[in-house]
């Protein structure tokens, strides 16, 4: 298989070898086509110029054929021109059978005047050019004319040879230049194929090369993360699953072994480790139903406010034990989204839950609002294109360098990995997050350490 270089090089130097062939016809046929007018033209006055200084001399037209003969400058008109006089008389030039009768072609106004004084004395028209071929017929030679238009050929042809060596230089050049990045990126896809993920590539250039090469770096990039969150997400189900099988076993091994007794307190905690199992069943389930587009969802039109009373009702008791004020602040008249209700109230609960486990004091505000149409041209015709859903704490906030990470699955900022006190799985946030892409929305959150946090939540109308 012919490598990338050898057929982009051919291609080269084979469209630099037509263009310069091309181009070299051209002009070659042109200057012949233009400097033979030329000749002819200057040619056409030499000889009317040499017929009118033989009429001056003899007075006329009268003994041509003898004047031709005795003179060795005007031996070179036989064969080559038509003389017609004023009266459109034949003198010489269509054979001596011809000459002294009328022209009998309508081709005198191609012809050139022959002027005496002033006075045009008849018409010179000339023929393909026949050698003269007699007693005193000159030496045959190379005319100035032909060897001024071989050096013009020659000249062409050496332009064209030169033009083909530059396009076969520019071609393997520009061709290595291509290929070289497209071998980087080779290299890199076989590491990666290999099991190096992380591979990244130089970016040489802005160019459509350039972002395909910027692409697979991020690609890398993205790949590298994936693979590293998929072993760090299975060490975390193996840590969250090991605690409460643990301690499943350590009381069910004492009460086979008759070494601890039933009780119902016993039995409440193995009922509590049993119900953090099945959440993080259940939680594990709806990341993968999402993974794979298998959500189910039953839509019907919502009203988003609606959505925000029956979260905020849910979690109004816990509020004011805690000492937090809790409120909706959303107008009556936003328009609806087409929702799993069940689903979304899932989502707001969860962001509900984190904003009052980490918020001791202020208030947590839920509120909607309507986004209109960026190509919306004034207020009056504006078309809602989006609601946000925003739930806002001022609690203890988020720090920056935690903030992008906060969606990834089991992430936590606290590195002990310590179970939260309601027995939640870790997974809260990323299960939001599937069931807003799942509706074909997103969210996002903005947080400042020791101010707050916001979640806000995109859903198209």
């Amino acid at each position: 298989m012919r490598s990338l270089v050898f057929k982009l090089t051919l291609a080269f130097v084979f469209v630099g070898v037509c263009g310069a062939v091309l181009v070299a016809l051209v002009i070659g046929l042109r200057t012949r086509q233009e400097f033979g007018r030329f000749i002819e033209n200057q040619s056409h006055q030499e000889v009317a110029a040499t017929l009118a200084d033989f009429y001056e001399q003899n007075g006329g037209w009268d003994n041509f054929y003898e004047g031709l003969e005795s003179n060795p400058a005007w031996r070179g008109l036989i064969g080559r021109v038509v003389v017609v006089d004023q009266a459109d008389i034949v003198v010489f030039g269509l054979g001596r059978e011809n000459d002294g009768r009328a022209y009998p072609y309508n081709d005198l106004n191609k012809g050139l005047p022959i002027e005496v004084s002033g006075e045009t004395v008849g018409t010179v028209l000339l023929r393909a050019e026949t050698p003269y071929i007699g007693p005193n017929a000159p030496p045959e030679r190379v005319s100035p004319e032909e060897v001024f238009l071989s050096n013009v050929t020659v000249a062409t042809i050496t332009s064209a040879i030169i033009a083909g060596l530059i396009a076969l230089v520019l071609g393997l050049f520009l061709a290595r230049t291509l290929t070289k990045p497209i071998r980087a990126l080779t290299a890199a896809t076989h590491a990666m194929a290999a099991g190096n993920l992380g591979q990244q590539v130089e970016v040489h250039s802005q160019d459509e090369i350039g972002e395909l090469a910027e692409s697979f770096n991020q690609m890398s990039c993205d790949l590298a993360q994936a693979s590293q969150q998929r072993k760090q997400m299975t060490a975390d189900i193996a840590h969250d699953l090991r605690t409460p099988l643990s301690v499943l076993r350590g009381y069910t091994e004492g009460l086979r072994v008759g070494s601890l007794d039933g009780s119902p307190d016993l039995y409440a905690i193995m009922h509590e480790e049993v119900i953090h199992l099945q959440h993080l069943v259940e939680d594990l389930r709806t990341l993968s139903l999402a993974d794979a587009g298998e959500l189910p969802l039953r839509r019907r039109p919502v009203d988003p406010r609606a959505l925000l009373e029956r979260t905020g009702l849910a979690y109004v008791m816990q509020a004011e034990i805690k000492g937090v004020t809790l409120r909706i602040d959303a107008p009556d008249n936003l328009p609806s989204v087409n929702v799993d209700a069940e689903r979304m109230t899932q989502v707001l609960n969860n962001l509900v839950a984190n904003a009052l486990r980490y918020t001791d004091v202020g208030e947590i505000v839920l509120a909607a609002t309507a986004v209109p149409s960026a190509t919306t041209l004034s207020p009056a015709t504006a078309v809602n294109e989006t609601v946000q859903l925003q739930i806002s704490d001022t609690g203890v906030g988020i720090p920056a360098e935690e903030l992008p990470y906060i969606f990834n699955r089991f992430y936590r900022a606290d590195k002990a990995r310590q179970r939260a006190p309601d027995g939640s799985s870790g997974l809260g946030l990323a299960i939001a997050r599937a069931i807003v892409v799942a509706h074909g929305g997103e969210v996002t959150a903005v947080s400042a350490l020791g101010q707050g946090t916001t979640f806000i939540i995109t859903l198209p109308v």
